[in-house]
């Protein structure tokens, strides 16, 4: 989810995030380009093109399905998240999206039968290749109704079967996720009770900078009191659907994200509006590996900082197959979006989505027409405990919807088997400090936060 860069961290430098009530409740009316009344617009949850029905499995104990086998090697030196591969030049439009129309429907479902809960392990050591060609056809894989994947353990046991590499969460510092078991490499999903109520929007597991190659979303305990569907579509059939001339001004401009805002008062003298901002670039950016610039008042917002990620093109070539699809983050990102359904993130963390050449905020009309064509193309999907989700994360996007009562899903990030995509990095353990700080501020909300609150 992915990139609200938890920039609560970054507001231990907020000095408009300790304002009064009232005066936050009065910038938030204030900080964007969408609205064109005093009044701000409704929140509907956003739908979904399929919604599968739920079947009501059950699953372990939190005590039982949280077990490490202490027996395997600790994997928590795992490699480093790889570099993004781009390949976006000399894209025809046209051309991109008839060769998007033709890739088949996303998700694909593998159904457990008994024969194949009785192998356990054994099904995904037998089938790994095919397993590995259908990701790379079908872009996510929704294995359904394995008992092997109910706990940690047996979780591990599937992915090490098919010879899989976990690395780190691109985002790792930004303490958007904590580890479920470091020892396993595994992340807790976003299941905390302050963001039940935030709408996680389509995304890539990416910055401009890193991406990982695949992903394996894991169902340990669905939502106790409803929702939270796990949202998946596919980059190929997005770029197909979209608006031919809003894909190729999007493509021709390129995209600039937003993640962070740090406001200051209106009026601060130019020199220690300065000196606050080499503060910020010099001190805290460096711990978020991204590419971040930090620039005022993109926005309109008057004394903003915002941290942006460089130019990026909407549109990039899969590194295996060549498809074209549409990979980026605006559906999860775009303001006009966030402030238009439901919505968890503290005004410190919300997003922008801009067009590169002017730095200026998408449009409602284009906003819309990306909401539109990504959210025909979303399957929300019911998993239930030991239900996986695979994804090439160069292909499919996901997100999650609301939901209510107590919920655990988990997630392991992986890297290329091509030594050279992959690269010779481990894990850096100076970035952990800043996950832990940014997880303790994020626990420190409370349940069902909403973004309009102080």
């Amino acid at each position: 989810m992915k990139l609200f860069i938890a920039a609560a961290s970054l507001a231990i430098w907020n000095v408009g995030a300790f304002a009064p009530i009232h005066q936050q409740q009065h910038a938030l009316q204030s900080n964007t380009h969408l609205l064109s009344t005093a009044e701000p617009p409704e929140r509907v949850a956003p739908d979904a093109g399929y919604k599968p029905e739920w079947e009501n499995r059950d699953g372990k104990a939190p005590d039982d399905f949280t077990k490490s086998d202490m027996a395997k090697d600790d994997l928590s030196g795992m490699w480093e998240c790889p570099l993004t591969r781009w390949d976006s030049d000399g894209i025809d439009v046209v051309k991109a999206q008839q060769m998007a129309r033709m890739a088949p429907h996303c998700p694909l479902e593998i159904r457990a039968t008994a024969e194949d809960n009785v192998k356990g392990a054994a099904y995904f050591d037998e089938n790994k290749d095919m397993i590995k060609a259908e990701l790379l056809k079908y872009g996510a894989i929704w294995f359904r109704g394995f008992d092997l994947m109910k706990d940690v353990k047996g979780y591990r046991e599937m992915h090490e079967r098919m010879g899989m590499d976990p690395c780190l969460d691109p985002l790792h510092s930004s303490g958007l996720r904590k580890f479920a078991s470091e020892r396993d490499a595994l992340y807790e999903e976003v299941n905390k009770a302050s963001l039940r109520g935030h709408y996680i929007g389509l995304h890539c597991e990416s910055t401009a900078k890193r991406t990982a190659a695949y992903a394996a979303f894991v169902c340990f305990q669905k939502a106790t009191e409803g929702g939270g569907r796990f949202l998946v579509a596919d980059g190929a059939a997005i770029l197909a659907e979209l608006d031919t001339a809003l894909l190729q001004k999007l493509y021709d401009r390129k995209i600039r994200i937003s993640v962070s805002n740090l406001d200051i008062p209106p009026g601060t003298p130019g020199i220690i509006k300065d000196g606050f901002k080499n503060l910020v670039d010099a001190a805290v950016a460096p711990k978020f590996d991204m590419d971040l610039e930090m620039i005022y008042e993109s926005d309109g917002k008057p004394g903003r900082l915002q941290a942006v990620e460089t130019a990026e093109s909407p549109i990039n070539r899969h590194p295996v197959t060549g498809m074209p699809v549409w990979f980026n983050n605006a559906h999860n990102h775009a303001r006009k979006l966030r402030d238009r359904r439901p919505c968890g993130v503290p005004e410190v963390g919300m997003t922008e989505v801009f067009y590169a050449d002017v730095m200026e905020p998408l449009s409602l009309e284009d906003c819309s027409e990306i909401k539109r064509a990504s959210e025909k193309h979303i399957t929300a999907l019911a998993m239930e405990p030991g239900d996986v989700l695979f994804v090439d994360n160069y292909r499919a996007l996901h997100g999650r919807d609301v939901f209510q009562g107590d919920r655990y899903h988990a997630v392991s990030w992986f890297t290329w088997d091509n030594e050279d995509w992959r690269g010779p990095e481990r894990r850096n353990v100076e970035k952990n400090g800043m996950n832990k700080i940014i997880n303790q501020m994020m626990d420190f909300l409370p349940k069902d936060f909403e973004s309009d609150q102080s």
